[in-house]
This record gives C-alpha cells, sequence and structure tokens, in this order.
C-alpha cells in the first residue's frame, strides 16, 4: 500500500468591526509560502454530490480598483489555460482566449 501524502493550505481573514476583510494571508508550507500578504482571495470548490461550484471571494477594503480589474483579467487568463489541460478542448479555449484579449481591450489592461 502506498503512503497518503497529505498537503494544507490556510487561508487567514482578518476583520473589521462590520465583517469587512482588512488584511488576508495565506501559507502553504509544500510550496515555501509562510503567511504571505494577499489584497484578494478567489477560491472555488466543486460540490461533485450537489454538481455545483462553492465559492469565497474576499477582498481587502484597500484592494484599488484597478489592480482587482488586472486580478480579475489574469484569473480569467489561467482558467482559460486550466480549462485547456482538464478538457483538451482547443476550440472553447480559443474562444476564451479571445474573451480574456476582450476583456483586457475594454479595460485599457493592454501595454500599448
Amino acid at each position: 500500500m502506498s503512503k497518503v501524502i497529505k498537503s494544507k493550505i490556510v487561508l487567514n481573514v482578518e476583520l473589521d468591526e462590520n465583517r469587512v476583510p482588512e488584511k488576508l494571508n495565506w501559507s502553504a508550507q509544500d510550496g515555501g509560502v509562510n503567511h504571505e500578504e494577499a489584497k484578494a482571495i478567489m477560491l472555488s470548490v466543486w460540490d461533485g454530490s450537489a454538481q455545483e461550484t462553492l465559492k469565497i471571494d474576499l477582498w481587502t477594503k484597500d484592494m484599488p480598483v484597478d489592480e482587482m480589474k488586472l486580478f480579475f483579467h489574469q484569473t480569467l487568463v489561467t482558467m482559460s489555460d486550466t480549462f485547456l489541460r482538464a478538457t483538451q478542448d482547443e476550440k472553447m479555449t480559443a474562444t476564451m482566449k479571445d474573451f480574456c484579449d476582450y476583456f483586457a481591450e475594454k479595460l485599457d489592461l493592454k501595454k500599448k
């Protein structure tokens, strides 16, 4: 029987009196990450029995809107890459990448 290896990712959220995130940090010992600060976190978990995605979307109150736009764009690009690795669906991946380019263009995120 093979040995089971466990890994842990820890998310810490500090809230103000109104329960709005003030500080976010995360640790992933296997990845060499220890209490690194973050301004935003988007976590999706697939619930196979309910056939639905459970989500946690948090950002600190000092997260600038321009950084949030970049965060979303980079997340969409990463999702496209992950979709290709998971499904091998090149046609839909290309469509998703086109949308990412459109998103970046409309928000003026592309370097000129």
